[in-house]
């Protein structure tokens, strides 16, 4: 992914019927867990950074929690096109690739959620991404994010099709976890309903890669562009990681 062409198309059609597939994800939940980690290190203001944003809906929940400046990134303008139509108060939206991060003024927080950070396919991108969060993250502020982890593409996901339907959409799931490289690989297709008077859909094919990295390796490249490991937790806890965890949280602080 170093010239970002794997994933360019990723996040076009289906940007439009991500929510309604997305219903299950208690993003509440999450923000809680989110909201916790912050205000440990006296983030309880200011403005935060979202990285990988999508359509708006964690962005939501940070609002709700008192937040009222939050800069939501992503690469996807049909994402961000989903997010300005929640009309966020408080919320500025950039299309802007995470590895080209640029703003006018530093931020007392970043995060990063859903796997985001998953979709940097080599080490050096990564350490980009980590090396433009360190240049614009204030002193003491916090770098918060959530990777999958081998575990869930080999044991979970696998080489298995999924398939959902609703009455306005469908999709199917094809994956593809490569071991030997930790990358996995799925055809995303995606049917929504058009013209619901003469029953036509439109369908819509992605190719998403993601890849799973050892924490020891996140760390040394976090580390090297001088960003301080604080903790690894097992998601939504305050537990150390082990071999089955599915999710697992870093944070970082500059």
């Amino acid at each position: 992914m170093s010239d970002n062409s794997y994933n360019e198309n990723a996040y076009n059609g289906f940007a439009y019927c991500y929510d309604l597939f997305m219903d299950n994800i208690p993003y509440d939940m999450w923000a809680e867990y989110l909201y916790s980690i912050l205000t440990e290190y006296g983030i309880t203001e200011g403005t935060l950074l979202e990285l990988g944003c999508g359509t708006g809906s964690m962005t939501e929940c940070m609002i709700a929690k008192g937040y009222d400046s939050i800069i939501g990134l992503d690469s996807s303008e049909d994402m961000l096109m989903m997010a300005r139509e929640k009309n966020l108060p408080g919320v500025l939206l950039i299309q802007q690739d995470m590895r080209e991060l640029e703003l006018p003024d530093e931020v007392d927080a970043v995060y990063c959620v859903c796997d985001g950070m998953n979709y940097l396919l080599e080490p050096q991108d990564l350490q980009r991404v980590f090396t433009r969060v360190k240049r614009f993250l204030k002193a003491g502020g916090v770098f918060v994010f959530d990777m999958k982890t081998d575990y869930f593409y080999r044991e979970i996901l696998g080489d298995r099709m999924i398939a959902e339907n609703r009455d306005d959409a469908s999709f199917l799931w094809e994956n593809e976890y490569h071991q030997d490289t930790g990358i996995n690989e799925y055809l995303l297709t995606v049917y929504q309903l058009e013209d619901p008077d003469n029953d036509l859909f439109s369908r819509c094919d992605e190719l998403h890669y993601q890849r799973a990295y050892a924490t020891e390796l996140v760390q040394s490249l976090a580390e090297e562009a001088g960003l301080t490991c604080k903790a690894v937790y097992q998601a939504f806890t305050r537990e150390p990681v082990k071999p089955d965890n599915e999710r697992i949280y870093y944070i970082f602080q500059n």
